[in-house]
């Protein structure tokens, strides 16, 4: 099966490139009308491929610059209520691609591929959405379900959007009202949502979801960037979304959006990786690579800090901001997760090259393949996180109602932290 893969540049969706799918293969090439046609300089659909006639294959391969494709692939419960629609069974990794084919019709970033747009219109005919109110949304109520279920988005979650927890991508429009993201006009838009549901129905789920919303906010008051203004209500956490911006004049801007897993070039779900590896890919392709470094080594001493084993590769994107600046994304996907009943531990760690695992910043710092410029600027930046921030930590979290007992948890992993960064020597301060 093929499709055309689309990407909205000021506006306009433009095809940009084709995907030749088997059960086991895929083919990607650049559509010569893309490379040669009217877009002065036509921005590439991923940050590893950029615009040629050069035809790409993927048949197994570890790594590949066609990762960026799993990124469009639904999983969790949006996965789970696709694969009922089209007779395929969601746990096999075979039919990623096609569930993607079908259900890539408004994921996150500025991609989208031409069959899932077909098949999302057949699928709602052509009716219109009502939209909802918000206390629709907090009460479940039939209207609001109705359209979720019309929209492919059954209350199982959108499969626009990626993770365990059951999401829903929401757009308000000038009232105030809310629409499926797919369901609603640009013109029409005012503001891009991410409502997010608990993972399961144990208290712990729901515990957890609450304090995603208080550490989002903890960690912002400690200098970092993360979701604006994040709010938990009904037992749902609502977040606005970094990959959309509406100008001032009404013009929706959708900013390129992919995680480190697609970047690092890793296909498929579940993998882990060296940190190494990801930090030096990162600033590989940042404007300011020091900044981008220096901002993804604090979030990572703020998941152990704040008891956050759940550092997959796909927790963490980079974008493109209309400007052309490739950054960070906002820090996402932050909660008590020592406190899941799967017990969830790290993927990423910092691991050396000669074997094992090390968490000295110093050790990090000598072993990063990196201009040394980079590594003094890093230094301070984490020694200063270390003295002006992490100290404060905990206090914000009780300023936020989080609960004794992560508190009292995150207190210790904080003191730790906060001593592992007071060691950093080498490379802290620039040679006369």
């Amino acid at each position: 099966m093929d499709s055309a893969i689309e990407l909205y540049i000021n506006g306009t969706w433009h095809c940009a490139a084709r995907i030749a799918v088997t059960e086991r293969s895929v083919r990607f090439e650049y559509l010569p009308d893309y490379v040669f046609g009217p877009v002065e300089h036509a921005p590439p659909v991923a940050l590893s491929l950029p615009v040629s006639m050069e035809i790409h294959t993927w048949s197994g391969a570890s790594q590949t610059p066609l990762a960026f494709l799993w990124d469009l692939v639904p999983q969790g419960r949006g996965r789970e209520h696709l694969a009922g629609l089209l007779g395929v069974s969601a746990q096999d990794a075979t039919q990623d691609f096609f569930l993607a084919q079908h259900g890539a019709f408004a994921p996150i970033g500025r991609l989208r591929l031409d069959t899932a747009v077909e098949f999302y219109q057949r699928q709602t005919g052509g009716i219109a959405a009502d939209g909802f109110t918000t206390r629709d949304i907090s009460e479940r109520t039939d209207a609001f379900l109705a359209q979720l279920a019309l929209h492919n988005m059954l209350a199982a979650g959108t499969p626009g959007v990626q993770g365990v927890a059951p999401k829903f991508l929401l757009t308000q429009d000038e009232d105030g009202r809310w629409y499926p993201d797919a369901a609603l006009p640009d013109a029409r838009a005012r503001a891009h949502w991410i409502i997010k549901l608990p993972r399961g129905q144990d208290p712990s789920d729901q515990r957890i979801l609450r304090h995603e919303s208080i550490y989002l906010q903890a960690v912002g008051a400690c200098g970092l960037r993360t979701i604006d203004t994040p709010v938990f209500k009904d037992g749902m956490l609502f977040l606005r979304r970094f990959d959309r911006q509406v100008g001032t004049d009404g013009v929706v801007h959708r900013l390129h959006q992919e995680t480190l897993s697609a970047l690092a070039g890793f296909p498929g779900f579940g993998r882990s990786a060296s940190l190494f590896a990801l930090t030096e890919r990162l600033a590989d392709v940042a404007s300011n690579p020091a900044q981008a470094v220096a901002e993804f080594l604090c979030r990572d001493v703020l998941n152990r800090a704040l008891r956050n084993p759940d550092n997959h590769v796909r927790n963490t994107s980079v974008q493109q901001c209309p400007d052309g600046t490739v950054q960070l994304t906002p820090l996402y996907d932050i909660g008590p997760m020592y406190l899941d009943r799967e017990l969830i531990t790290r993927t990423c760690d910092w691991r050396l090259p000669e074997g094992g695992i090390t968490d000295d910043w110093n050790v990090i710092l000598e072993q990063l393949a990196l201009d040394d410029d980079i590594k003094v600027e890093v230094a301070v930046a984490l020694k200063a996180f270390g003295e002006e921030h992490l100290p404060k930590l905990a206090q914000e979290l009780r300023m936020r109602d989080a609960d004794a007992d992560i508190v009292e948890a995150c207190k210790t992993a904080i003191g730790f932290q906060i001593t592992k960064l007071q060691a950093i020597a080498h490379h802290a301060t620039p040679t006369p």
